[in-house]
């Protein structure tokens, strides 16, 4: 029985998988790194990791996953093993604390089944305040609200 594997990617080739692959939002900006979901030789999912976008959050040992995309055709089970694969590069990095957003309509199992807990919920962002730094594009899901999770040490 194949499984998933890690693969090696770079922030430029995962954030086309976003820009061809993701449901509802970009690319992010930037990014510290990103992980592959391989299956059959394949890249079936990649997670991106950034700084937290909420200048709250960033204390210098919290770490964001800013995006995590695999297709539907990708094997069950592929976002658990990427949001899995992020906490543990992103732990052997020295990052104590990985957080991520998920929209409140969507089910979070995949958070869930890797170990990660919801720490807050979000009422969503004004998008007339989304765009007050240059290369800020406003995306529909902005404005949604959002569970916050987490994943410590």
């Amino acid at each position: 029985m194949e499984k998933l594997y890690p693969v090696p990617v770079t922030i430029k080739f995962a954030s086309e998988f976003v820009l061809k692959h993701h449901r509802h939002n970009k690319p992010p900006q930037g990014a510290l790194f990103a992980v592959g979901a391989g299956y059959s030789g394949v890249v079936v999912g990649v997670a991106i990791v950034g700084r937290p976008i909420s200048r709250h959050r960033q204390d210098g040992s919290t770490a964001e996953v800013t995006r995590c995309c695999v297709p539907d055709s990708a094997p069950k089970n592929a976002c658990s093993f990427l949001y899995g694969a992020a906490w543990r590069a992103a732990r052997a990095l020295g990052w104590r604390k990985l957080i991520t957003y998920t929209l409140q309509s969507e089910s979070g199992a995949s958070l869930r089944g890797s170990g990660w807990r919801v720490i807050a919920q979000t009422t969503g962002a004004n998008p007339a305040n989304w765009q007050s730094r240059i290369g800020r594009d406003h995306q529909d899901v902005t404005a949604q609200p959002k569970f916050v999770w987490e994943q410590t040490l």
